[in-house]
């Protein structure tokens, strides 16, 4: 993709930062569709699991509050001046899904070294065409948009390790997860199933009251207990699971082994949490 074309892009896409929250910027059906198809190729060209270094800011779920993108860069640095990492969920619920997910598509093309964007449970096509971001492509653009996001959104990588330490995704563990090759052998491009590995990756949920494996209130995938996270971090010599999704029996996991970053404000008012959002800056 012509460097110029994106730069052009995000220019377009920051300068209303200081306009008031809720203005669009409205691309070309071309633009995006290019956005969709250079990052695609990058995303295929990473692994599945990406193996990164501090330091780096990992960031939680957005959820089309561009506003609070763009405030999130105003206080982490902007790219490149800051490295990222971002857990998935970046459409649905909010108003500004397509500036979001733009925005963070351009800076992979820009920055492919140093921007990272993982898959959300809300990056599937069965999940956004219900939640908002289905009707935001029909309303502004159309179908095709649409279409050309959910191909974009399958080749997403799924998780990353971090200084060899740090494992994160957007859900949790999974029962069927044995060891770390399973996640770099995940087949791409790949819809998102009802069951088994890359199911609960994007879905799964700890729970402090679970010993063991449990139903997920959810409907889809498990809940798993504090022993199953110190037992996975041990077999793995890992120090820490880092999380995007949200669960009201997760956020004080016990030793905080397993932790989660809230961003959104309409996903912490959703679940009536008190906290603002954040990420987490990792220093080498």
């Amino acid at each position: 993709m012509d460097p110029a074309v994106i730069d052009n892009i995000i220019e377009r896409l920051i300068e209303v930062r200081l306009a008031k929250p809720g203005k669009p910027v409205q691309l070309t059906e071309s633009e995006i569709k290019q956005l969709c198809v250079a990052s695609r190729d990058i995303f295929m060209q990473q692994p599945n699991l990406l193996e990164l270094e501090a330091p780096i800011k990992i960031c939680g779920d957005i959820h089309g509050q561009y506003s609070d993108l763009l405030r999130l860069f105003e206080y982490g640095g902007f790219p490149p001046l800051a490295n990222y990492l971002f857990l998935g969920d970046y459409v649905d619920r909010g108003k500004q899904s397509l500036e979001t997910i733009c925005l963070l598509l351009a800076y992979k093309i820009k920055y492919p070294e140093n921007f990272f964007l993982l898959r959300g449970n809300h990056e599937c096509a069965s999940i956004n065409r219900i939640y908002g971001f289905f009707d935001e492509c029909k309303r502004r653009f159309n179908v095709k948009i649409w279409k050309s996001f959910t191909d974009c959104f399958n080749c997403l990588p799924v998780a990353a390790l971090v200084d060899d330490r740090i494992l994160c995704m957007h859900g949790g563990l999974s029962p069927d997860l044995a060891n770390l090759d399973q996640i770099r052998n995940l087949p791409r491009p790949t819809a998102v199933p009802d069951t088994g590995l890359l199911c609960d990756l994007l879905w799964s949920d700890p729970c402090r009251d679970v010993k063991g494996w449990g139903m997920n209130d959810r409907g889809v995938s498990y809940t798993f207990g504090p022993d199953k996270v110190s037992e996975f971090l041990a077999k793995h010599d890992l120090d820490l699971g880092e999380r995007s999704k949200i669960s009201r029996r997760s956020i004080c996991f016990p030793h905080r082994r397993m932790s989660a970053l809230l961003h959104a404000r309409v996903q912490i008012v959703r679940l009536n949490f008190s906290r603002r959002g954040a990420s987490l800056s990792l220093s080498p």
